[in-house]
C-alpha cells in the first residue's frame, strides 16, 4: 500500500461538496472525520495518497424528487436516463455560493491542512507539501449569467475550472443525455452565449471542462478555445460506448492541443455491458488508461474519479483504493516516468497552461 505515496495524487473531479452540503438521511458526515459513508474526507485521502483536485460546484434542480439513479431506466441493450429538469441561474446561485462558502469554512477550520488554490504555483507546493490542494470547480454553468457578470466575481474568488453543462440544456449548451450504447453526438452546439463564455475563460484563464458536453458542443470549443482541450472525467467510447465517453476523434484534438482526459471511476462509464455492477475490477479502469494512452500519448491521461459523485466498484471502495489502482498500473507495466504523469503532473502541465499568474 506504498506505492500511492511516491507521487502526490492529484485528481479531475469530486462531489464532495455536494454530499458535505446535502447528505443523504442518516449519511452525514464532517470532511474532518473518518466516515464509513462517501468516497473522501482529509483522513481518508491521506490514507490513499489523494493530494488535490478539483472541487465541483453543482446545482441540482429543486424540481426533481430522488436521486438520479432513479431516472435510470432498462432498455433492450443498455439503458437510458429519463430527462433532467433544467436549472435557472436563479435557482442556481444561491446553491453554488452555499457550497463554494463551505469550501472555504473548509480551508478555514483545517489548521493548514487543506488549501484552496488559485495558481499553478501555489498547487504544486501543496502537492509536494502534503497540504491537500483544493480547485475550485463549476460543473455546469447555470451559476453563471448569460452576461457573465458572475463569471468576473466567482473567478476573483477562486474559480479557476468551469465544465459549461452538466447532462442537460442550459443558456450555453447542451449537455449529453445519459443513455447507453449511444453517441455523444444528441444535439446542437454552443449557444452564443455559450461561445462568449470560453472566449471569456479564456481570457481570464479559467479552464474549460467539456465533461458532459454533448459533441458539437465538443468541436465548438475546440476551433474557439486557444487552451489545451480538457475533459476532467469521462472514459474511451471504443472500450464502453455511452454517451459520456468520448470517441477517437475527440481523444486525437485533444491530444492536438496538448490537453488532458481524466479518466472516470464510475462503473458505467468503464465497463463494456455498461451495467451499473459495484464487482466491476480495477482492470477496467486500467483498460480504458491503456486504450486512451495508446491512442493519443500517455503525457494525455490523468485521473478523474467522480468520487462522491457516481458508483465505483467495490474493489477500489473510496479515496483509500488509490494505492491498489496504482499497484495494478505498475503491474501492468506502467513505469515511475508514467506513474509521474497519471497521477499530477499532466494535470499540472495543463493547469499551468492555462491558469494566468
Amino acid at each position: 500500500m506504498t506505492s500511492a505515496r511516491r507521487w502526490p495524487i492529484f485528481d479531475g473531479h469530486n462531489d464532495t461538496l455536494f454530499e458535505l452540503c446535502f447528505p443523504k438521511k442518516g449519511k452525514e458526515r464532517s470532511f474532518f472525520e473518518r466516515s464509513p459513508h462517501g468516497h473522501l474526507d482529509l483522513p481518508r485521502a491521506l490514507e490513499g495518497g489523494f493530494s488535490g483536485g478539483l472541487f465541483a460546484v453543482f446545482a441540482r434542480s429543486p424540481r426533481e424528487s430522488g436521486p438520479p439513479l432513479s431516472k435510470m431506466k432498462s432498455t433492450e441493450s443498455g439503458y437510458e436516463f429519463l430527462p433532467f429538469e433544467p436549472v435557472t441561474f436563479e435557482e442556481a446561485l444561491p446553491l453554488a455560493l452555499q457550497m463554494m462558502s463551505l469550501l472555504f469554512r473548509l480551508e478555514a477550520q483545517s489548521q493548514g491542512r487543506f488549501r484552496v488554490v488559485r495558481s499553478a504555483a501555489e498547487l504544486e507546493r501543496c502537492l509536494h507539501r502534503g497540504v491537500l490542494a483544493a480547485v475550485l470547480h463549476a460543473e455546469g454553468a447555470e451559476m453563471v449569467d448569460p452576461q457573465l457578470d458572475a463569471l468576473e466575481v466567482f473567478y476573483q474568488a477562486g474559480l479557476r475550472s468551469l465544465g459549461i453543462t452538466w447532462s442537460r440544456s442550459n443558456a450555453f449548451g447542451h449537455g449529453v443525455p445519459l443513455k447507453f450504447p449511444a453517441s455523444p453526438d444528441t444535439g446542437p452546439g454552443l449557444t452564443e452565449a455559450g461561445k462568449a463564455l470560453v472566449k471569456a475563460c479564456n481570457t481570464l484563464g479559467v479552464l474549460v471542462d467539456m465533461a458532459h458536453l454533448n459533441e458539437k458542443g465538443f468541436w465548438d470549443v475546440a476551433q474557439l478555445s486557444d487552451a489545451p482541450l480538457v475533459v476532467t472525467h469521462s472514459g474511451a467510447h471504443q472500450l464502453c460506448p455511452s454517451t459520456r465517453n468520448l470517441t477517437n476523434e475527440q481523444l486525437d484534438a485533444i491530444a492536438q492541443t496538448n490537453g488532458v482526459v481524466g479518466v472516470s471511476f464510475n462503473v458505467r462509464d468503464l465497463r463494456m455491458d455498461g451495467r451499473t455492477e459495484p464487482d466491476t475490477p480495477l482492470i477496467d479502469i486500467v483498460r480504458h488508461v491503456n486504450y486512451i494512452s495508446k491512442r493519443i500519448g500517455i503525457e494525455h491521461v490523468a485521473f478523474g474519479s467522480d468520487f462522491d459523485g457516481t458508483n465505483i466498484s467495490n474493489e477500489l471502495k473510496d479515496v483509500t483504493g488509490l494505492p491498489k489502482l496504482i499497484a495494478a498500473l505498475e503491474e501492468e507495466g506502467y513505469d515511475k516516468s508514467d506513474l509521474r504523469k497519471l497521477t499530477h503532473h499532466n494535470w499540472l502541465r495543463v493547469l499551468k497552461r492555462t491558469w494566468k499568474g
